[in-house]
């Protein structure tokens, strides 16, 4: 989408980022993959073998540039990781976010699970250090795909609030599931956020790092989405969660997800406004 090229250039143009802010990840080891996804379903994808069913469901016609693309997201989303744990800090992946991808099978443009992939690997290499994860998962869809995923892992607690009428059809379980109806605004969602972040944070499941999914489908202007926040709106969720995790010193990797407004602008600058509250916080 053009969204990513346009918002690194909008974030240097309006000195938000200087280019030594930016890192070009590069693929992951296989092992490190294999510690989320299915190997059978990861070899399909990686050659070219998914099943006409598989190719449908993820949204793409397959290509040897997006299988190495989906590698790349991994890399850009555990290079986060390393350096929001190295540096008690945060992180951002302009991509990522792909929180519809089971551990065998894509589906809604989601082909590789990017923060499920980085979370095993915090707990799988760094577990000395990273013993609980919390997602926070804010995109406008419920992240089936990563609920699935941790059903069964109690290191890792999943938070989702989303449209309850939109996509997908069929949802999943995670730890803490708010399900919102069409038309939601500013007020009811910000409180609702505000209410249940304290025990997200500081509850028996205390997170070492979180991962947070700052989706702006939730925008009114949203093709998609069905609810009502604006763009100011959308600016104060970010300052919640981001302030709360500042204010506990919590390692932190933020993935864009969605956003489908009609004119870019709406999108790209939702997008920035992320990363701006992001800079103010870790100044």
């Amino acid at each position: 989408m053009l969204k990513y090229e346009l918002l690194p250039e909008q974030l240097l143009h309006e000195g938000t980022a200087t280019a030594s802010n930016f890192f070009a990840p590069e693929p992951p080891p296989l092992a490190d993959v294999l510690l989320t996804h299915e190997a059978g379903y990861v070899h399909r994808l990686l050659h070219g073998q998914l099943t006409r069913q598989e190719e449908r469901a993820s949204g793409f016609p397959w290509s040897p540039a997006l299988a190495h693309r989906e590698l790349v997201l991994l890399g850009g989303t555990i290079g986060c990781a390393r350096y929001a744990l190295e540096n008690a800090s945060v992180a951002l992946n302009i991509a990522g976010g792909t929180h519809h991808a089971f551990a065998g099978r894509p589906e809604g443009f989601c082909l590789l699970n990017d923060q499920a992939v980085a979370a095993n690997w915090l707990l799988t290499h760094e577990g000395a250090r990273v013993r609980q994860v919390l997602i926070i998962d804010l995109d406008v869809h419920q992240g089936n795909g990563t609920a699935a995923l941790f059903q069964h892992e109690p290191r890792v607690c999943t938070f989702s609030m989303h449209g309850a009428r939109n996509f997908p059809g069929r949802k999943e379980q995670s730890d803490l599931d708010i399900a919102l109806p069409d038309g939601t605004g500013d007020a009811e969602y910000l409180a609702m956020l505000l209410d249940v972040l304290p025990g997200l944070l500081d509850g028996p499941t205390r997170p070492d790092f979180v991962f947070y999914l700052s989706g702006v489908d939730v925008l009114a202007t949203d093709k998609l989405g069905h609810l009502s926040l604006s763009r100011a709106g959308c600016r104060r969720r970010d300052e919640l969660v981001l302030s709360a995790l500042r204010q506990r010193n919590l390692p932190t990797v933020v993935c864009m997800g969605g956003g489908y407004s009609e004119k870019i602008s709406d999108i790209v600058e939702a997008h920035a406004n992320t990363y701006r509250v992001a800079a103010d916080l870790w100044d």
